[in-house]
C-alpha cells in the first residue's frame, strides 16, 4: 500500500483534538510556506534524471526540516517532562520531518519537466507542486501534530510514573464516552505492573487521534488482569494496525513517533541507523536508507553546535542571576554573600555558592549541553540530596583536596565536586 493511501486510511475518521487560535494556525501556515518555498527553489536548481539525496544537507532542505520540527515540537511545549526527555522528543521530531521531507522532494521532482520533457519555468513547477504542500504541511500535519501532543503527554507520564517503578500498577483508560473505538475499549482497565512487556506494545497512544491514557493504581484496590488475558485484549484493541505503527511505547523509546511510521518502512525499526549508529561502513539498500542517514548526521550536527559566544554570555548571566535571587544571604569574612546549605544522602554538608554556576559554566564553554548543564545545575536543592561521596582527590590548581559525588537525575548522571577547606563548598558539575 502506497504512503497516500495509508494516509487516506488515518484520515478518514481523523477530527483535529488540538485547538489551535486562527492566528496560530496562519503563523504555521505562513512559516511552512515560505520553508517550502525554499525548499523547492533548491530542488529546481537541481540537474539530472533522478533526485539528488544530497538536496537534504542543503540550506533550504534542513531550514524546512527544523521549520516542521519545531511546529511539531509545540504540540508539547506546555507538557511537564524533564529536559532530558523534551531533548530527545525534539530529536525525534526532527528525524520523522526529515523523513517526511525526503518524501515531498521526491514526489515534487517529476515536476521540474513537463509532458514533454522540457524543463518548466520556476513560476510553473511552484504552482504545479502546491498540492504536495497542501497535502503534506496541512493536511497530513493536523494528524502528525495531534499524535506527537498524545505521545509526548504519554512520554511524560512514563517518565513520572518510572520514579515509583513497581511500587503501583498501571491501568489503562479509555476516555470513557461514545467517541471511543470499540477496539480501544477492549483494553479498558487493564491493570499490570510497570515492568510488564505488555506496556512496550499497548502503551497509548494506539491509533491517530487516540485519547486513552494510563494511570498509576494501588495494588490492594485493583486486581492485576492475567497476562495472557492483557495480550489477547491488546491483539484485538491494535487488530486494525496490521503493519505494526502503533506498537510502541513514547515514554520507554523516548520518542514522539516511532521509527515506523507511515513515511518509513518496517524493517526501519531494527535498523542500526535507526538506533543512531550513524558512522557504521554503510551501503544503503535504497534512497530511504541513505536518507534517514543523511538526516540523522544532520540532526547529530545540530546537536553538536556550539553556543555563539554571546549565547555563552547570555545563559551564564542568567545561571548567576538565579544564584543572586535564590541562595540564601549571609556574611563571609565580614563581607556579605550568597551561599546555600545543603546534605548528601551519605551525610555530607555542603555549600553552594555563586562560584559554582561560574565555574561549571567556564568549565563546559564548548559543550553544546551547557544551557541544560546551567538548568541542571540551578537545581540542586532537587539532587545533591541524593548524592553519595564517590572518591577523593588532589587538587591540580588548587593547593586542596577535592571530595567527588555522584548522583543520577532525571536520568542523567552527574558528577560534581567539593572543594574541602574549611567545610565543603561545591566547586563545579558535569554530566556523565
Amino acid at each position: 500500500m502506497g504512503l497516500h493511501q495509508r494516509y487516506a486510511q488515518i484520515l478518514q475518521d481523523f477530527t483535529p483534538q488540538i485547538n489551535l487560535t486562527k492566528d496560530e494556525q496562519d503563523k504555521i501556515r505562513t512559516r511552512l510556506t515560505e520553508a517550502f518555498s525554499g525548499l523547492m527553489s533548491a530542488l529546481f536548481r537541481q540537474k539530472g534524471a533522478t533526485l539528488d539525496i544530497n538536496i537534504l544537507a542543503s540550506d533550504e532542505a534542513q531550514k524546512f526540516i527544523s521549520t516542521h520540527a519545531d511546529i511539531l515540537d509545540q504540540a508539547f511545549q506546555k507538557v511537564p517532562m524533564t529536559e532530558a526527555m523534551r531533548r530527545r522528543l525534539t530529536r525525534s521530531d526532527y528525524i520523522f520531518s526529515g523523513i517526511k521531507t525526503f518524501h515531498e522532494l521526491n514526489e515534487a521532482f517529476p515536476s521540474l519537466l513537463d509532458e514533454n520533457g522540457n524543463r518548466k519555468s520556476f513560476e510553473q513547477f511552484y504552482n504545479d507542486v502546491q498540492k504536495i504542500d497542501k497535502t503534506y504541511n496541512q493536511n497530513y500535519l493536523h494528524a502528525e501534530y495531534n499524535f506527537v501532543h498524545a505521545s509526548a503527554e504519554m512520554a511524560a507520564k512514563w517518565e513520572q510514573y518510572a520514579e515509583d517503578g513497581d511500587r503501583y500498577n498501571l491501568q489503562y483508560r479509555t476516555a470513557g464516552d461514545d467517541k471511543v473505538r470499540p477496539e480501544h475499549a477492549a483494553l479498558n482497565g487493564v491493570t499490570l505492573p510497570m515492568s510488564d512487556p505488555f506496556w512496550e506494545t499497548y502503551y497509548p497512544p494506539n491509533g491517530w487521534n487516540c485519547r486513552c491514557t494510563v494511570v498509576q493504581v494501588r495494588k490492594s484496590k485493583y486486581a492485576t488482569t492475567p497476562r495472557d488475558e492483557a495480550m489477547a485484549r491488546g491483539e484485538e484493541a491494535l487488530q486494525s494496525d496490521t503493519k505494526g505503527i502503533f506498537r510502541f511505547n513514547p515514554g520507554k523509546q523516548q520518542k514522539a513517533i516511532p521509527d515506523y511510521n507511515p513515511y518509513t518502512i518496517k524493517r526501519c525499526r531494527d535498523c542500526d541507523i535507526a538506533k543512531g549508529k550513524v558512522n557504521l561502513a554503510f551501503v544503503p539498500e535504497n534512497e530511504l536508507c541513505e536518507a534517514c542517514r543523511l538526516i540523522r548526521q544532520a540532526q547529530n550536527a545540530r546537536a553538536r553546535k556550539r553556543l555563539t559566544p554571546q549565547e555563552f554570555r547570555d545563559a551564564n548571566k542568567k545561571a548567576v542571576q538565579w544564584a543572586d535571587n535564590n541562595l540564601t544571604s549571609t556574611v563571609i569574612n565580614n563581607q556579605p554573600a550568597k551561599r546555600t546549605t545543603i546534605q548528601t544522602a551519605d551525610g555530607h554538608t555542603v555549600s553552594v555558592g555563586k562560584k559554582f554556576f561560574t565555574e561549571t559554566a567556564a568549565k563546559a564553554k564548548n559543550d553544546p549541553d551547557v544551557i541544560h548543564l546551567l538548568k541542571t545545575a540551578t537545581e540542586f536543592h532537587k539532587w545533591i540530596p541524593n548524592a553519595k561521596l564517590v572518591r577523593m582527590e588532589q587538587g591540580r590548581h588548587h593547593n586542596c583536596q577535592f571530595s567527588v559525588y555522584n548522583v543520577t537525575y532525571q536520568g542523567q548522571n552527574i558528577e560534581f565536586k567539593c572543594k574541602v577547606t574549611d567545610g565543603e563548598l561545591v566547586y563545579m558539575m558535569k554530566f556523565i
